[in-house]
């Protein structure tokens, strides 16, 4: 048997976040991004997968219009607070910001030189602001309502300016005469978009009275009025040229239609009905409708609120349409062919904005490539993780999903099991998208649901019914049209509280059930007999999960502990503890030697079960981690949990070792290399390798070498003018390391002293961290000079001490240029200070030498003594009469 190769790390490759709450949004000018509402903030979201490039606080409540300049430079945003904010999407930091309304700012428009921003508030109110200087050229008033879409008009030669309000009008503002020229009244409730058609002289305007109306821009007349039998959120008009266009002219051909000639103009409406409709202004025709919506309604939402689609808009450079819905999904619409329906729109990409508290998720397949997650909804999700875009929902349950599994029958079809709070499990086939089996039987919410391993002919599941049913799959067959009636072919009642998990034997004989009453119990299959029972968590249970090698389970508990269990006797083999909070989900890795936990606490931890040991703990998400997929092909993980967020994992252990191993190698190179640089002497190629190779004791090497070599300091100028910002930053940091230690500073000092020759203070001051960095130099090179200093003093004592030991000669006023060369010239005067010091000593010794000659005169000491004395006075007095 192959060595098992233990993991060591998992890396979040992905992650799919919230990024749009429901409000405003505006894509860029080449459709790569789009500006999201979320709450109080800003999201920048690639439209190319859903990943949040950046995210923008914005400080002013809940964002209630954004707009974009034409260049995409800048961002501007409204919210609550009223104030009207410009950001620079380079550095994402706010230019200016200023406040103009009296209520929340609903709408914002660019002009398309840049250089103008509208705005329309609930004040009734229409302004219009200098960009760059933040101040108010217009002041339209006028409107009875909340002023609620805005635009300019798209021909920059045309100064006008188009409004829609509650009060269903449309008014035409001139930007020269400053003044409304045309109030628009055809409509009998709120007008929620307008549009201008290609050639700018046609306005039409949606609103929530289910018409659309055609307005001539020369006399501000209405042309005609088209019915649409719905609510609609928003019109978009199809230029020529595009792909849209072209579509539906080779759509005419193909259904025998004769292309008109007249000058009728082709809009797209979206609204409360979530279905897209392609209409000619000429006739009031609709030439396409969609033939089911996209969006999902949730079924207990009541009559009156709102569904469908809230905004439309043109994709930019011919990329299709993108509408919105109530639920926070960008759908991406694109025309194509069809053999079947000759022309049709295609959903090109899904992407959600808000998935709500993830409560569980599978991988759909081996390959790893699409994910099936439950939300807090009547829907399971399955995303394509190529492009984290939601392919497609499954809708039917009637209550919120709270957990799903997924297998692959034995003919071949991906299959998705689910249990929901309306007390059904219904059967899902992934290809075709549809329900093909409904399961009803449970008097409480479906907790649990685990398809079998083995032979795939059967699922099993868990209520609040405290029951474990067991569904058989021999009914199934290609061909199913409608769902049929699942039958059970076992029930036991098997807790005295609710299942919260369940898990199946790799060999399809046992199933073991995890309860609230805090103990799990093994059944075993197909009867459901009961087998063991393990007691010893002190709080509810809520995963299990079998080994796929040995006798036992594993089981995560609310006591913040996991245990795994024998089967043959019900015996706790290990305990791990680790987690702060409730252990929400464990399961096995590495062929069972390993395990992965998730819990309350936000954290995921990777355990090897032979040493008890936590080996890498993951802290990317915010709240409670409820979901836990691991895959089959690469053990890749995807977790989810209540802050709606989605992680990715990938085991970076192999990627890991070898990028060790290549370093390693790099560093052996590079390591020679400075060996060869030293003992050529290329002093500054020897230092930047130092540097690259983050080897402080050899540059300290390298530079004390050069510093006791004095004719080398251009060697230190030169290594010090080939290094960058990051490696000054790098080096000045070693530098304060070394300078706190007095054998090592006098290269620190040194070193200093020419980096900040070489650097003019402009560049200093831009080196990331150098203020902590001066602030950790200042105090020691303070107490090194006043050491030197001290140092200095002293020696002249020492001089003085020598003088008068006659043990060096005192120096003259002619030899004081010699006498610099042990002192500095500044202290040329301390000397001569120092020699007339001496001069009044001399006179004052002899006044003592003849006081104690006297007194040792009276003595009764030995004569020995004396003559010692005198003689070592005598050779004294002789050698003072020396000196001149």
């Amino acid at each position: 048997m192959a060595s098992i190769t233990l993991k060591r790390n998992y890396r979040c490759s992905q992650s799919l976040q919230q990024f749009y709450s429901g409000g405003p949004f505006v894509v860029s000018s080449d459709g790569s991004f789009i500006a999201c509402a979320c709450g109080e903030s800003i999201k920048i979201v690639d439209s190319a997968n859903a990943s949040t490039k950046s995210t923008i606080e914005a400080d002013s409540g809940t964002i209630t219009a954004l707009a974009l300049s034409p260049n995409d430079k800048l961002l501007f945003s409204a919210g609550h607070s009223r104030q009207i904010k410009v950001w620079d999407l380079d550095t994402f930091k706010c230019l200016r910001s200023w406040k103009g309304h009296d209520g929340p700012v609903m709408g914002m428009a660019c002009h398309g030189s840049g250089g103008l921003l509208a705005t329309s508030g609930s004040d009734r109110k229409v302004l219009v602001w200098d960009v760059d200087g933040g101040f108010c050229t217009h002041y339209f008033k006028g409107h009875k309502g909340v002023v609620t879409s805005i635009m300019f008009h798209p021909d920059v030669n045309k100064t006008l300016l188009f409004s829609g309000s509650d009060d269903a009008t449309v008014r035409v503002w001139d930007l020269l005469v400053k003044k409304c020229v045309a109030v628009l009244e055809k409509h009998f409730s709120a007008v929620s978009s307008v549009a201008v058609s290609e050639d700018g002289w046609t306005l039409l305007s949606a609103g929530r009275d289910k018409v659309v109306n055609v307005w001539d821009l020369h006399d501000y007349r209405c042309k005609s009025t088209v019915p649409t039998y719905e609510v609609l959120e928003a019109v978009c008009i199809i230029y020529s040229g595009s792909c849209f266009f072209s579509s539906l002219g080779a759509f005419h051909q193909q259904s025998g239609k004769k292309k008109s000639k007249s000058t009728g103009i082709y809009f797209i409406t979206a609204g409360e009905r979530g279905i897209v409709r392609i209409w000619n202004s000429e006739g009031a025709v609709c030439l396409y409708e969609q033939k089911s919506s996209d969006v999902t309604v949730n079924t207990d939402e009541d009559e009156d609120s709102t569904r469908g689609f809230t905004s439309a808009v043109m994709l930019p450079l011919d990329q299709g349409l993108l509408c919105v819905t109530a639920d926070q999904q960008f759908l991406f619409y694109s025309p194509e062919e069809h053999l079947e329906e000759n022309w049709y729109l295609k959903l090109s990409k899904r992407l959600v904005g808000f998935n709500d508290e993830i409560v569980d998720m599978k991988f759909l397949d081996e390959e790893e490539q699409y994910l099936a997650v439950a939300t807090n909804l009547e829907q399971v999700r399955v995303y394509d993780l190529s492009s984290m875009s939601c392919s497609y929902v499954l809708a039917g349950h009637t209550d919120t999903i709270l957990c799903l599994d997924t297998s692959v029958s034995n003919y071949g079809k991906r299959l998705i099991v689910t249990g929901s709070k309306d007390n059904s499990v219904r059967l899902w086939e992934s290809e075709r998208r549809c329900c093909i089996g409904l399961g009803i039987g449970h008097m409480g919410a479906v907790g649990a649901v685990v398809f079998s391993k083995k032979h795939r002919d059967f699922f099993v599941s868990g209520s609040s019914d405290r029951t474990i049913k067991v569904w058989n799959l021999d009914g199934l067959s290609d061909n199913i049209e409608q769902p049929i009636n699942l039958k059970a072919k076992a029930v036991v009642a098997a807790h005295d509280k609710d299942i919260n998990s369940l898990a199946v034997a790799p060999n399809d004989s046992l199933v073991c059930s995890g309860s609230q009453d805090r103990t799990a119990c093994v059944w075993r299959l197909p009867d459901l007999v009961f087998v063991v029972k393990f007691t010893g968590h002190k709080r509810g249970i809520w995963s299990v999960e079998f080994s796929p090698i040995d006798q036992c389970v594993i089981t995560a508990s609310g006591d913040k502990t996991v245990k795994i269990w024998a089967i043959a006797d019900g015996s706790c083999l290990k305990t791990f503890e680790g987690h702060t909070a409730s252990v929400l989900r464990a399961s096995f890795l590495t062929r069972g030697t390993q395990f992965l936990s998730c819990g309350a606490d936000g954290l995921v931890k990777l355990w090897t079960i032979k040493t008890n040991e936590c080996i890498a703990t993951y802290d990317q998400h915010e709240d409670k981690v409820w979901a836990l997929a691991v895959g089959k092909k690469t053990e890749m993980l995807a977790t989810g949990g209540s802050d709606a967020v989605i992680n990715l994992w990938y085991d970076s252990t192999a990627a890991e070792k070898e990028e060790a191993f290549c370093k390693e190698e790099e560093g052996v190179l590079r390591g020679q290399e400075l060996e060869n640089a030293v003992l050529d002497a290329e002093y500054s190629k020897a230092i930047q390798i130092a540097l690259g190779l983050r080897r402080p004791h050899k540059l300290f090497e390298l530079f004390s070498a050069l510093c006791r070599k004095r004719e080398d300091g251009d060697q230190i100028d030169k290594a010090l003018h080939a290094l960058g910002k990051e490696e000054f930053h790098l080096l000045f940091e070693y530098i304060r390391e070394w300078n706190t230690k007095p054998k090592l500073c006098h290269v620190a000092q040194s070193v200093l002293f020419r980096a900040f020759n070489i650097l003019p203070p402009t560049e200093i001051i831009e080196i990331k961290g150098i203020g902590e960095l001066l602030e950790g130099l200042i105090p020691y090179s303070q107490r090194h000079f006043s050491r030197i200093d001290r140092l200095i003093r002293s020696t002249f004592l020492l001089d003085y001490t020598l003088i008068g030991m006659s043990v060096i000669e005192p120096v003259n006023e002619g030899d004081l240029k010699p006498a610099s060369l042990l002192h500095s010239e500044k202290n040329v005067e301390d000397v001569h200070l120092t020699n007339n010091g001496y001069k009044d000593q001399k006179q004052v010794s002899k006044g003592l030498k003849e006081k104690a000659s006297a007194k040792k005169r009276k003595s009764h000491k030995s004569g020995d003594g004396s003559h010692i004395h005198k003689k070592v006075k005598g050779v004294a007095h002789t050698d003072s009469e020396v000196i001149p």
